[in-house]
């Protein structure tokens, strides 16, 4: 009988840290929170003037991504593993998944980045939440536009998730201060989303599709 071997991962590919879900935002002066764009997670890999990108599982992003790869090549360091969400955005600058899922807006694709987990062969996911942040917007500083900084944001969880949802984001992911970084499921990254945002619908009604064609009729939860 067959064996099912994992399979192998590319090197220079860290598995990514993922958010724990939860209906209420977090409070209190231990979290930052950040918004959460709706696109594709990509773990990016800078060495020398070579670009990977990958996806969540470890899929190879790069040929899809121009204008990131070009960011990437043009940092000044000479290696860096950045963490973050490719987007497109419509003309009111809220990403939206449609333009990427369709391969319709590659070129115009650019990565918010809110994580550093490499810099210069130094591993950072050792230090806290506060230095990794620091050094990220320092080495994106004078970055090109396809690598933008998403920043985040030190008032209470509830007023920025209000905010969030106000604008028809997809939500914040909420960070606890001097947590480290670690690949898998976390609950020091915690999401909040938005229930009236496109790409909660969508997850929604894919999710209740899936389960008509596996024979079970109830909506199950998302894993995104």
């Amino acid at each position: 009988m067959w064996s099912l071997r994992p399979r192998a991962l590319p090197s220079g590919f860290i598995r990514p840290c993922l958010p724990t879900g939860a209906p209420c935002a977090r409070s209190g002066t231990e979290w930052l929170h950040e918004i959460k764009h709706d696109g594709i997670r990509v773990i990016a890999r800078k060495e020398d003037r070579r670009v990977k990108l990958y996806s969540r599982p470890g899929n190879d992003l790069t040929y899809r991504f121009p204008l990131i790869v070009e960011a990437l090549a043009r940092l000044r360091a000479r290696s860096c593993t950045l963490d973050g969400e490719a987007v497109a955005c419509g003309e009111d600058g809220i990403a939206l998944f449609e333009r990427i899922r369709y391969w319709r807006c590659d070129a115009s694709v650019f990565l918010y980045a809110f994580d550093l987990i490499e810099l210069n062969g130094d591993d950072l996911r050792r230090e806290p939440l506060e230095i990794r942040k620091v050094a990220l917007g320092r080495l994106l500083r004078r970055s090109a536009r396809g690598v933008q900084l998403n920043e985040h944001l030190e008032a209470e969880g509830p007023v920025v998730f209000e905010h969030a949802c106000r604008m028809g984001l997809e939500g914040i992911v909420s960070k606890r201060k001097g947590s480290r970084y670690r690949s898998g499921r976390t609950a020091d990254w915690v999401k909040s989303k938005n229930p009236n945002a496109p790409a909660v619908i969508r997850l929604a009604e894919e999710d209740w599709a899936r389960s008509w064609t596996t024979g079970r009729h109830s909506v199950r939860p998302s894993r995104r």
